[in-house]
């Protein structure tokens, strides 16, 4: 199995170090992510592009859909790769591949040709087209807007029939630019605003403020850990918690209603100016967008961002909310935003949208900025591969595993939608419930109370993590079903 790389064509016009540094960045990400599924995985890579090989045929729409969520590849390709014998060879090649497609169809040939040969690009478009033609019951060959395409890259001795091509994220790989933390409530637009950093090639950290719910951090970690799993390349970054619950606390109390939106994203930004060491951030990245809520106009911006002298980075800042709801949609991240419990603790009845800083001052100033540094003292920082086992830790006691259902227990599959969907889980005879993983909590109530429910997800792994939490809140009739 082989697929080559093509890389997003911003890296192609940069100097000769810079683009050598891109390359050699992207042939780790993708090394990292793809030995995951195949741990004797080749990845070689030139000025070009890159080669990935694999034995593992069997592997190849999970490579297929890993390709697909790494920054910094404009595109690749599924190619069969054979000797060059001659025209009449790659012929009998392209009916192995196409043979079948381009019956009744109007097609045309398309040959990249690169070294010296005895015909032109020309030339073998032409035969191999003409034979297709004949041989396959093709309606015609048409140049221009075919109905199918039959693309073959000849590179000197070897020919690469190429059967598949894929759109990938395009960006700049993931580490080739510096680190952000981004803050993170887990809505649509923070989990927007971390994917198009990410996909810049920023290596993006997580940064969660707790108001004062288990539910909602949980939920954060959730998305926070999806979106790095699934677009993360494998690279090591962080996830902050930052007890937020006794700013809060002081804010109610200490701070006029109409500043207190402004104040409180200032608490936030001191406390992620001081943890972004932690990580070696060189900026923050917020999902502000101009005026979306009262705390995001220009003048209320102006007098939060002035408590930092940190870059903090706003990828949505002129992003309309239907646009960022699509790119979540687009991404993976909305059915988590839909779900994500909301903390109202910090709503002003009318909150001030013009902001003038000797108010908030003046507000602040009856703050104990001692609850704020023991906020950020009492921050965990953790993993963000380990950041899901936090929620496992609450449950000690064993979960139960069944393999062959036979009584009358009902299984709830909690993949996310898109894998449930396109990989359906049938159990002869039993019923199968889809209730995402960070709906799961929310939807218990509804389920019935005699009847056990065993947790899917497919390698366990992600079931057992919210069994535990879940008999750790104190649910029974919880297992997983591990067949």
């Amino acid at each position: 199995m082989k697929f080559i790389v093509k890389f997003f064509a911003e890296i192609t016009i940069k100097s000769r170090p810079v683009r050598k540094a891109f390359i050699k960045q992207l042939r780790h990400n993708v090394k990292l992510v793809l030995k995951k599924h195949d741990a004797d995985v080749v990845v070689s890579g030139n000025w070009d592009f890159i080669e990935v090989f694999s034995d593992k045929d069997e592997l190849r729409e999970e490579f297929t859909e890993a390709l697909s969520n790494i920054a910094g590849i404009a595109h690749f390709q599924f190619v069969r790769e054979f000797p060059l014998v001659d025209l009449d060879d790659i012929v009998e090649q392209a009916i192995v591949s196409y043979g079948d497609v381009i019956k009744d169809a109007v097609f045309a040939v398309r040959v990249k040709r690169v070294g010296h040969h005895d015909f032109t690009s020309v030339d073998a478009e032409r035969h191999i087209g003409g034979c297709l033609k004949a041989r396959c019951g093709a309606l015609a060959v048409r140049l221009k807007n075919p109905e199918v395409l039959v693309p073959i890259d000849i590179r000197d001795n070897r020919v690469w029939m190429i059967e598949q091509r894929v759109e990938g994220l395009g960006g700049y790989p993931l580490g080739s630019q510096d680190s952000v933390l981004s803050l993170m409530s887990g809505g649509y637009d923070s989990t927007v605003s971390s994917f198009l950093t990410m996909s810049r090639g920023l290596k993006t950290h997580f940064c969660f403020f707790n108001l004062g719910g288990d539910a909602h951090e949980i939920g954060v970690k959730q998305v926070s850990n999806f979106i790095w799993e699934k677009y993360g390349s494998a690279l090591n970054v962080k996830f902050i918690t930052v007890p937020f619950e006794a700013v809060v606390g002081e804010i109610l109390t200490k701070v006029d209603n109409a500043e207190m939106g402004v104040i409180l994203k200032r608490m936030m930004l001191r406390a992620a100016s001081q943890l972004m060491t932690e990580v070696g951030a060189k900026a923050l990245v917020t999902g502000e967008s101009v005026a979306q809520v009262s705390s995001q106009t220009l003048m209320n911006l102006k007098v939060i961002d002035q408590v930092t002298e940190e870059l903090v980075l706003r990828p949505l800042i002129t992003t309309n909310k239907q646009v960022i709801i699509y790119k979540a949609i687009e991404i993976g991240t909305a059915p988590f935003a839909a779900s994500m419990p909301e903390f109202c603790g910090v709503i002003s009845v009318k909150p001030t949208t013009r902001a003038k800083m000797h108010r908030v001052e003046k507000q602040e100033s009856n703050f104990d900025f001692a609850v704020l540094e023991r906020a950020i003292e009492n921050a965990q920082v953790m993993s963000i591969q380990n950041v899901m086992d936090d929620v496992a830790k609450q449950y000690q006691g064993e979960v139960p595993v069944v393999r062959m259902p036979v009584g009358d227990e009902v299984i709830i599959d909690i993949r996310h939608p898109d894998e449930a969907s396109n990989r359906p889980l049938k159990v002869s005879g039993r019923p199968v419930k889809v209730i995402p993983f960070f709906a799961l909590e929310s939807n218990w109530a509804e389920l019935e109370k005699d009847v056990t429910h065993l947790l899917y997800c497919g390698k366990g792994v992600m079931s057992r993590m919210h069994a535990s939490y879940l008999l750790g809140k104190g649910h029974e009739n919880v297992g997983i079903y591990l067949p």
